[in-house]
């Protein structure tokens, strides 16, 4: 597949969406067993495909400097033989998953006999815009087509080269096992007005997903005329409740902050009950200091450590991404239930405490995707949950809420069996 840069955009997406929506129909009535097949044959013909996906890679890791990647960047870029087999094995591992199509959530007989039995279904279209790490294609792909939904990727720039070589395997291996090709596209323009065609075309695709920056996921919400499964950003709190064990919560928010900065479950924000904030905060900012945590805090966190900078109130409703975290200190439960629904983006909150009335009144009121106890932000992630892969994690409320795994991707409609019924 070549990639195309001089299209007419109108006609190129309205053909792509169309060829997604007539393979959708036809994926909707593939077996359990099919897609199973297609998931194990593909992992096995990306690893014997490494030399052609690194030679792709290699196009784009040569690209990367006119692109202005940083370091780190182009480390997520590459793919060695390493990461192509932990790409593989991802794919082994939804295989796994129980095919959600055609199970039965609930069953009824109603007094006048009809069997009224409530199925899920596909979703249908979706189209998934995602920036540039290659393994995501690969996710993406399997998550969707195992969920019975056909997919338009839409990756980023910089790995249009490694994305295409591996839906190219896919795709081939698909036919092999009776899926349609067309049920799992790549985006082949770079030109970013693509994304805006696709999201008018409403009566074609039925969900849209972007992953990546606010930037990105703000755009799509605003142009998408379909729904939009999305989470703006990740400012997630640690609460150390006057009843935590304070060796326990300098873990727990160590972990939840420095684990990984860059992630949307990484705590941004750390809220302490005042009656332990003289013996927490100088232990947590010992923790910090060998990472190099920056602490922003209100005047009481700042009188109890002088190396803390004066918080703004931009501060406490910021997702810094990186070796920063905002401080308040409360004087009891309702005010760190109060701060945080304030300024918390919804995605993950953790609470601290060995009271049991404590975590349960938490855990009530606060009103995020998850809600931890006792446990890193961290943990808010498909895989941890038992979910396998996931496509992101939504802090809307429909139609998916927390991590998409595939269940996430599907909907229900009911069958209805009757034997001659009619209303009266």
């Amino acid at each position: 597949m070549a990639i195309a840069d001089d299209l007419d955009l109108t006609t190129y997406c309205l053909e792509t969406a169309q060829r997604a929506k007539a393979a959708s129909r036809v994926l909707a009535t593939v077996s359990g067993q099919a897609k199973n097949d297609w998931l194990k044959a593909s992992a096995a013909a990306l690893r014997e495909n490494f030399e052609t996906i690194a030679q792709a890679n290699e196009q784009d890791l040569a690209n990367a400097p006119q692109y202005g990647l940083t370091d780190a960047a182009i480390d997520r870029l590459r793919l060695t033989q390493q990461r192509v087999d932990g790409i593989a094995s991802a794919l082994e591992e939804i295989a796994m998953f129980t095919d959600p199509i055609g199970a039965t959530i609930e069953s009824s007989v109603r007094p006048n006999g009809l069997v009224i039995n409530k199925v899920r279904v596909p979703l249908g279209v979706v189209f998934f815009i995602y920036e540039s790490r290659p393994n995501v294609t690969a996710d993406a792909a399997a998550i969707c087509v195992k969920s019975g939904n056909a997919v338009i990727l839409r990756g980023g720039k910089e790995a249009i080269h490694s994305s295409q070589a591996i839906v190219s395997i896919l795709q081939e291996k698909a036919v092999e096992f009776g899926i349609p090709a067309d049920a799992l596209q790549l985006v082949s323009t770079t030109d970013r007005a693509a994304v805006g065609h696709f999201l008018k075309l409403n009566q074609l695709i039925d969900v849209a997903i972007p992953r990546g920056g606010e930037g990105l996921i703000r755009r799509v919400s605003e142009e998408a005329t379909m729904p939009v499964i999305k989470h703006f950003a990740g400012n997630c709190h640690v609460y150390v409740d006057q009843a935590a064990d304070l060796d326990m919560a300098v873990q727990i928010t160590f972990n939840s902050k420095c684990h990984r900065y860059g992630v949307c479950n990484a705590a941004e924000s750390l809220v302490v009950h005042q009656a332990v904030a003289e013996k927490f905060l100088p232990k947590m900012a010992e923790a910090f200091a060998p990472e190099s945590v920056e602490i922003r805090g209100d005047e009481r966190t700042c009188a109890i450590l002088p190396s803390a900078v004066a918080a703004t109130e931009e501060d406490f409703g910021t997702e810094y991404l990186g070796p920063i975290i905002s401080v308040k200190i409360v004087d009891d439960i309702d005010e760190a239930i109060a701060h945080i629904n304030q300024y918390s983006s919804g995605h993950t909150e953790s609470i601290v405490t060995e009271s049991l009335s404590a975590s349960r009144k938490f855990t009530a009121q606060i009103d995020s995707s998850a809600v931890m106890v006792n446990a890193s932000t961290r943990f808010n992630d498909g895989g941890e949950f038992g979910l396998g892969a996931e496509i992101g994690i939504s802090t809307d409320k429909f139609h998916a809420r927390g991590p998409c795994g595939i269940d996430a991707l599907t909907s229900y409609k009911y069958i209805v069996m009757g034997e001659g019924h009619v209303r009266k």
